[in-house]
């Protein structure tokens, strides 16, 4: 049986929500009664994010990829970083790691491609909404993204930290994210929405705008781990 290893942590609640989806998924999908190999290395999130503020890319590369090798010595296959941030650094951590590493972001671009997407929106972190990241990779399937204004830019930023990546779900904070989902739509036309910041999923779910698809990047990510696993 293979071995998946995760960089957790960063945030832990959606570390949490990872090993449950894998869990779930994989017992749906193998029903002999049996439970995946995982190993989940968890790390410190203030300490990526002071890097990532800083503009030390080079510094979040060697962080995660010190990170990576503990799970590889510990007997990983492959892995992933249980978060969208650090994939700010994705090509550089899978260029240096010791085992395959399944980007979210590959992922979530093949989720929205098979459903036929042509213009999404994306919410996430500040860092990786003015990121290139993500253009650069659904670029690639013809598939074009908008994200929010720069004042709705700060207030996802500010909830995502100051609140889900506490654990902290809020009614008041749902329904204004759901009012920007309806704005961003009328005036950018997107087809779907990338919840990017894995978070996200705490407070949003497919199906909570009538407007468009939610796509989970977590559970998106969480999906393809198990694939492999099962492979």
């Amino acid at each position: 049986m293979k071995t998946l290893g995760i960089i957790g942590g960063i945030g832990p609640e959606s570390t949490i929500e990872y090993y449950r989806s894998i869990i779930t998924a994989y017992r749906a999908q193998k029903q002999d009664g049996s439970y995946p190999a995982i190993m989940i290395n968890s790390i410190d999130l203030k300490k990526m994010l002071a890097l990532i503020e800083e503009d030390e890319l080079l510094k979040v590369t060697d962080y995660l990829v010190r990170e990576v090798h503990k799970l590889a010595h510990a007997g990983a296959n492959f892995g992933l970083l249980a978060a969208g941030t650090p994939h700010i650094v994705f090509d550089d951590v899978q260029g240096r790691s010791p085992i395959p590493l399944i980007s979210i972001v590959e992922a979530a671009s093949d989720a929205a491609h098979s459903m036929g997407l042509k213009k999404v929106g994306l919410f996430a972190s500040r860092f990786t909404m003015q990121g290139r990241f993500y253009p650069n990779v659904f670029s690639k399937k013809g598939i074009s993204l908008v994200v929010p204004n720069d004042h709705e830019q700060d207030y996802i930023h500010d909830k995502y930290f100051s609140e889900l990546v506490k654990g902290i779900v809020l009614p008041e904070t749902r329904k204004r994210l759901l009012a920007m989902i309806d704005h961003l739509k009328e005036r950018e036309a997107i087809q779907g929405l990338i919840l990017g910041g894995t978070e996200l999923s705490l407070i949003l779910r497919d199906g909570m705008s009538e407007a468009i698809p939610l796509l989970d990047t977590a559970q998106i990510h969480a999906q393809a781990a198990v694939k492999e696993l099962l492979r």
